[in-house]
């Protein structure tokens, strides 16, 4: 029996979906043959466009790339960097972008956010991703539906919105947990530690830094764009920029938030330590009469006062009443000053 090879939610040259658009009023599924046939003959429908979205965790998909496209190096470079933030730069007639997303199963966790990689051209859109990305699903959700995108560049700034209404939907699930930390603490009933506080807020404080774009890298591009980047797409690109920074700046808002809230935990946490050390004292403070009467009594040595005495009990007892109430009234004064 043959043993099936693993395609990780690709096919076997690690196309996960394709797309062609600009052929009829709907895009068109397209398979990874018939793609290729159509980039050898792309100079004869020069009003259609491709949009190719590979898996890299199969690795037949760079080796596809490779032989049926020229693509900048910059992109290939790009696919082997370490994590960095989101940055468009244009890279001779190619528009290069590194889109940093959270994976669809997201769970505020630091390791849930990956990298999807985009080489844009004229007629041909390749993206490539190693974990299944939320931006991206949202997108091909999207096309499927039927969606009318005009060009490349529409295709990129729709991905662009995509990614702010998940961080915009993170942020409000993200606020909904706050409220019912601040809710608690108005309450009295507080049950979260401040170390909850703080992984949700380092979890936030990664997402901004990933997800922001480089504003200077964004800059060169929307001064200079390459010669067919049409004005309205630099238009919107420049507008989806625009949305994804009050994004990031109600991001920036909650984890002001989360600090005041965490300072307050931590103010909680100390008034109660105090109380608790407070009352430790008065009670040390109350019993040291009685030690110190008992220690000199309990020395087993001659001439200890009242030992024959009949009554010796209960004279000790009120000498060191005596000087428990006396203490007791110093730290009663002491607390009302």
């Amino acid at each position: 029996m043959q043993a099936s090879a693993v395609t990780y939610g690709s096919d076997q040259n690690g196309l996960v979906c394709g797309y062609l658009f600009g052929r009829g009023e709907q895009p068109e599924p397209i398979e990874a043959d018939a793609a290729s046939a159509w980039l050898m003959q792309r100079a004869a429908h020069p009003g259609e466009f491709l949009w190719l979205h590979f898996n890299l965790a199969n690795t037949a998909s760079e080796k596809w790339l490779k032989e049926r496209l020229v693509l900048a190096e910059e992109f290939y470079d790009s696919l082997h960097e370490g994590s960095r933030s989101t940055r468009i730069e244009q890279a001779d007639n190619t528009l290069v972008a590194v889109v940093n997303d959270v994976l669809r199963d997201f769970s505020f966790e630091p390791s849930d956010i990956s990298s999807l990689f985009l080489s844009v051209e004229r007629q041909v859109v390749v993206s490539a991703r190693r974990k299944p990305l939320q931006a991206v699903e949202r997108l091909r959700q999207a096309v499927r539906r039927g969606e009318a995108i005009r060009s490349s560049v529409e295709l990129l700034t729709h991905l662009l919105r995509d990614q702010a209404d998940v961080l915009t939907r993170i942020v409000r699930d993200a606020t909904s947990r706050v409220d019912g930390i601040e809710d608690s603490l108005l309450s009295g009933k507080l049950t979260y530690k401040r170390a909850d506080l703080g992984a949700l807020r380092r979890v936030l404080v990664r997402l901004q830094r990933l997800l922001a774009p480089e504003p200077a890298a964004l800059f060169r591009l929307l001064q200079r764009p390459p010669a067919w980047v049409s004005e309205q797409d630099r238009q919107e690109l420049r507008e989806s920029t625009e949305e994804f920074a009050v994004g990031l700046s109600d991001m920036a808002s909650l984890q002001e938030r989360i600090k005041l809230l965490q300072e307050e935990i931590a103010a909680l946490v100390n008034e109660g330590n105090n109380r608790s050390l407070y009352v430790l004292t008065i009670v040390t403070v109350l019993a040291l009469p009685i030690n110190i009467i008992a220690g000199l009594l309990g020395m087993n040595v001659g001439g200890i006062p009242l030992a024959q005495d009949a009554e010796g009990f209960w004279i000790v007892a009120a000498i060191v009443g005596g000087f428990t109430v006396v203490a007791g009234g110093l730290v009663y004064r002491k607390q009302r000053d």
